[in-house]
């Protein structure tokens, strides 16, 4: 690769595209595996592919597809005619429009600097971050589904086999209504305690409510995000994707340090449908960055569940809409979200989550009872919570995660270190 961005610096030819051992130690550390120089050299490739190719790039990931990163980096390198390469592309059997990839290699080649790509496996180093790339141990096949525009690379940070784990996506609105803070609660608690993880996007309102929910019933969570994995964004959140981190994972395609743009936003969306079987939206508007989630989940085959709203609210208005005219299925509770992903009756949500008198159970009298359960002052952890209240703890952790949402609760580390009390938030 070069060390410029116009093409091989002097002294540097196709020899620049192979990582000499000190770099692949470190393509090492950040795939956790100890790589051959050929696999050392892939993944070099798509580490630069990641910094050149935008998010989504079908022409990228079709000639990648067919001649694989390094090779087609090469070509870039050794500036091969975009007719050559095109041709190339024709006898491998895609149908690539000659100007498309003239276009294509012309966004690629100011974006081509070899001490970069070395920055940003240096930056993804000092952030904690790893990578995982195509036939590696962690890299989730549901991904694939997006075929050309299947991402080259994700940077992670916390647990990647989590990219692989049973999960449901959950998508709504940044201005949250309390009833969509709410029922989003409801909903994902028992969706966990169904043993499935959460992906969002962990945006403001809907995406924050169901990450800190899932946090709350110490379920696993993934964040996927529209910058670098290392840049939080929205920065208020920057805590809350640090818990990500520990307990589930933060995982972005795009390089460390990157800002996110309203199209990476786009095209992050196509991650979060594609890597889940339901995609959920429990609130949105028409017009929406959750709609255009939805309408990837639905192009991927993949299941969409709403929950309704009152006809009146502008923020429930999407959900109608999906389930009117994308046959998004309509669910009320957290059974029949599971029922979306094929768990049937003997599915066990404890009784605070299900339909008929055990969902309306689970409303205002079990917060009123764990609300009554927690000190004026001071706080109590979750199970103490449980034996005052006289209720399980499965259920104080539920409801002590929807009262948090709803801003009555707040979290804290307990002085003796031995785990999370729970306090009221006091009235301003």
């Amino acid at each position: 690769m070069s060390g410029t961005v116009n093409g091989p610096a002097r002294g540097q030819g196709p020899a620049s595209l192979s990582a000499e051992p000190e770099l692949r130690a470190k393509l090492g550390e950040l795939a956790r595996l100890e790589p051959t120089p050929e696999v050392a050299d892939e993944l070099l490739a798509r580490v630069a592919w990641s910094r050149l190719a935008e998010p989504g790039d079908g022409i990228a990931g079709a000639l990648i597809g067919a001649f694989g990163a390094g090779p087609l980096l090469r070509m870039l390198v050794e500036r091969t005619a975009p007719r050559r390469i095109a041709q190339r592309a024709r006898e491998a059997g895609l149908e690539l429009p000659e100007r498309g990839v003239v276009e294509a290699i012309a966004r690629w080649s100011p974006r081509l600097d070899r001490s970069g790509t070395v920055g940003d496996i240096d930056r993804a180093l000092a952030a904690g971050l790893g990578v995982v790339a195509p036939g590696s141990a962690h890299w989730p096949g549901s991904l694939d589904d997006l075929g050309a525009h299947a991402p080259l690379l994700l940077w992670v940070r916390g647990d990647p086999a989590l990219l692989g784990a049973p999960s449901f996506s959950v998508v709504g609105a940044r201005a949250a209504t309390g009833y969509g803070t709410h029922i989003t609660a409801e909903i994902v608690d028992g969706i966990c305690q169904a043993g499935f993880s959460i992906v969002s996007g962990a945006a403001y309102g809907i995406d924050a409510v169901a990450h800190r929910t899932a946090l709350a019933a110490e379920a696993p969570t993934v964040a996927v995000l529209a910058g670098g994995a290392d840049r939080a964004y929205p920065a208020a959140h920057d805590t809350l994707l640090d818990r990500i981190a520990g307990a589930g994972l933060v995982c972005a395609e795009m390089i460390p340090g990157a800002a996110p743009t309203k199209w990476r936003f786009r095209m992050r969306n196509r991650l979060i449908a594609s890597l889940s079987p339901v995609t959920l939206v429990t609130e949105a508007g028409v017009r929406s960055g959750t709609i255009n989630t939805a309408g990837h989940a639905a192009t991927l085959g993949r299941a969409i569940a709403a929950v309704p709203g009152p006809v009146t609210s502008a923020a429930s208005a999407g959900c109608h809409l999906l389930i009117r005219e994308y046959g998004a299925v309509l669910v009320t509770n957290a059974r029949e979200a599971c029922e979306v992903a094929g768990l049937d009756d003997h599915l066990d949500l404890g009784s605070g989550v299900g339909s008929g008198a055990g969902s309306a159970a689970r409303m205002p009298q079990l917060h009123e009872r764990v609300l009554d359960a927690l000190p004026l002052r001071g706080g109590r952890t979750s199970l103490e919570v449980a034996r005052r209240a006289g209720v399980s703890e499965g259920d104080a952790r539920g409801a002590l995660a929807e009262l948090e949402v709803l801003d009555r609760v707040r979290r804290g580390d307990s002085p003796d270190g031995e785990g999370v009390r729970w306090a009221l938030v006091r009235p301003q």
